[in-house]
């Protein structure tokens, strides 16, 4: 009986284990672009999303601020007729006559100065 001696046993990889881990690598690799993918879809759609609700505010700010020029023209309008009624030449000569019992000044009265 011969004893024979065998050179120590390698431990290689199989070339099963081999692929199997390069396709769980891949595998991860897949998952984490697709994750990466879907949350960067997800921060496309928060911004636009965002952006939408901005335009709206910022509608709702003009459509209140036309609203506000509208009505501060309308008031300045009637400010000026206000202004030109209580202004008016013959007006302020009515009231002189019966508030003030002023009189138009007869020729001896004006005196022009130099």
């Amino acid at each position: 009986m011969g004893a024979t001696v065998s050179a120590p046993a390698r431990r290689t990889t199989s070339p099963k284990r081999e692929r199997s881990g390069r396709a769980e690598r891949r595998g991860r690799r897949q998952i984490f672009f697709t994750a990466f993918l879907g949350l960067g879809l997800i921060a496309v759609v928060l911004v636009h999303v965002w952006l939408r609700l901005q335009v709206v505010k910022t509608g709702y700010v003009l459509s209140t601020a036309s609203k506000l020029q509208s009505h501060l023209e309308q008031e300045n309008q009637e400010l000026k007729i206000e202004l030109a009624t209580i202004t008016s030449p013959d007006r302020l000569e009515s009231l002189a006559h019966r508030r003030l019992g002023l009189v138009q000044p007869e020729k001896g009265q004006i005196i022009i100065l130099p």
